[in-house]
């Protein structure tokens, strides 16, 4: 567990120096991302070794005390956290395109890393809602570095987010005046079905519906993510919208009584089905670059829904593990498209799709970025996107009767195989190279490419995943 406090003490020292100094300095918040990501990697070898750990903090028991936890999910996410926060700090410091260079970035993402640490570790539902509002904080800040032009939809996330929080905060307090306790580990197989329950579970789940841009919940995501900085989208799309996520898997396969779960898991596998072809079809009819990579996201989700929601169907452990492969591969697959995009945009000077004709023949090291981490979002072998849909494709063809579950993944993947061929398809369309020169930064195009060739790496290292992921809190 010391290890797991020095990841989550690194990037919160970082952001309180830059502050205090009141530098922007893109080295200090590199090494602070470095420091959390080896730290992480020791937390996760120990857990691995010496089985969950706890720490209270202070000394003080629950229920007045805060409890930290450890177990091999979280210890990875701590890790796949640092990595991302790596890979987008590195660019911003290093691509002549990045808008963040000298910016308030290095401060609020070294928090919004803190920030996801603390969420990542915390065990009771009050925690997690302070968590989840730095959390939000930081990242509508974070959209606001683009300027004039992000101020209507950093301000419509913010009313969201608030909403969210509201809906979840309620449901806290629901539970809590009829359990006298919000620690995770003290309401796990003790709450029933009463009403206040119910309603309890209900909002705290529009809530963080809401917090995670979950379909059909997803209004402010898209708006954000286009309007924001390349760096700040991927780790919009890479990491703050999983939060809410991870408070969702505890919740319900921890604290909500079982008989909820299959009626709940039906619910959240449907919408599921809806936000990958739904969300494909607007990544499908958007003009926009960033806008098509966003809506992926809405619909990428959906793969993380569905799988949660038959999780708490059928109790399948291959599905927990689909879930988080799914977050992982495509955290990092979204770094890379949304990098990819960004370096795309600078360079032609355009936001459409159509822009993009002849990118192969004077941008191929970005295109070649972009196809590649989108080749994950559809699942080719042997990316990562391809591990996990076949986590989850293997208990839907167990039975019969689950094969129209999988019949639902099929048409996400050719909703996704049909977004992503259309920037390249685009892109492969021959110009005439006598055109002004375009204005490329190839070491952009390169840190764009690394995510996505870590990406495909997973597969090399997934029997590893598999089993790490294995582990329950």
């Amino acid at each position: 567990m010391n290890w797991a406090l020095v990841s989550l003490s690194a990037p919160l020292v970082t952001a309180l120096l830059l502050l205090l100094l009141n530098r922007r300095s893109g080295a200090l918040a590199l090494t602070g991302a470095l420091l959390s990501l080896v730290a992480a990697g020791f937390a996760l070898q120990s857990v691995l070794d010496g089985g969950p750990q706890t720490l209270n903090l202070g000394g003080w028991d629950s229920p007045l005390g805060i409890r930290f936890s450890l177990f091999p999910v979280n210890a990875l996410l701590l890790v796949f956290t640092a990595l991302v926060q790596v890979l987008v700090a590195l660019y911003a410091w290093l691509a002549r395109h990045s808008k963040t260079r000298d910016s308030d970035f290095w401060p609020l993402s070294s928090l919004l890393h803190a920030c996801l640490n603390a969420l990542w570790l915390s065990s009771d539902l009050f925690n997690w809602y302070v968590t989840l509002e730095l959390l939000g904080l930081a990242a509508v800040a974070m959209v606001t570095l683009s300027g004039p032009k992000a101020y209507i939809p950093a301000l419509r996330y913010l009313m969201l987010s608030l909403a969210g929080s509201l809906c979840y905060l309620l449901g806290v307090a629901l539970l809590y005046g009829q359990y006298g306790t919000m620690d995770i580990d003290a309401l796990a197989g003790h709450t029933d079905a009463t009403p206040a329950t119910q309603m309890a579970l209900l909002a705290m789940t529009l809530g963080l519906f809401i917090k995670g841009a979950l379909w059909p919940l997803h209004a402010w995501l898209p708006g954000a993510h286009a309007s924001a900085p390349a760096a700040v989208s991927a780790l919009l799309s890479a990491l703050v919208v999983k939060g809410p996520l991870y408070i969702l898997w505890l919740l319900w396969t921890q604290v909500a009584p079982e008989s909820l779960r299959p009626t709940a898991g039906l619910m959240m596998a449907v919408a599921g089905i809806a936000a990958l072809l739904l969300g494909g079809w607007a990544a499908l009819r958007t003009p926009f670059i960033k806008n098509l990579v966003a809506y992926s996201t809405v619909a990428q989700l959906g793969y993380a829904l569905l799988a949660l929601g038959l999780l708490l169907r059928w109790q399948t452990p291959s599905l927990e593990q689909a879930l988080w492969l799914f977050v992982m591969a495509h955290g990092l697959a979204k770094v890379s498209l949304f990098l990819s995009a960004g370096e795309l945009q600078a360079a032609v000077g355009s936001r459409r799709v159509s822009a993009l004709r002849g990118a192969t023949q004077r941008l191929p090291v970005a295109m070649f970025a972009f196809a590649v981490a989108g080749g994950s979002l559809i699942g080719l072998p042997p990316s990562g996107g391809f591990i996990a849909k076949w986590e989850l494709l293997m208990p839907l063809f167990a039975e019969p009767v689950r094969w129209w579950w999988a019949m639902g993944v099929l048409l996400g993947t050719l909703a996704s195989a049909a977004y992503v061929f259309r920037p390249v398809a685009a892109a492969f369309y021959r110009v005439d190279d006598s055109r002004r020169p375009l204005s490329a930064d190839p070491l952009g195009q390169w840190l764009a490419m690394l995510p996505a060739l870590l990406v495909w790496g997973m597969a090399l290292n997934s029997e590893s995943l598999i089993v790490w992921l294995g582990g329950t809190p």
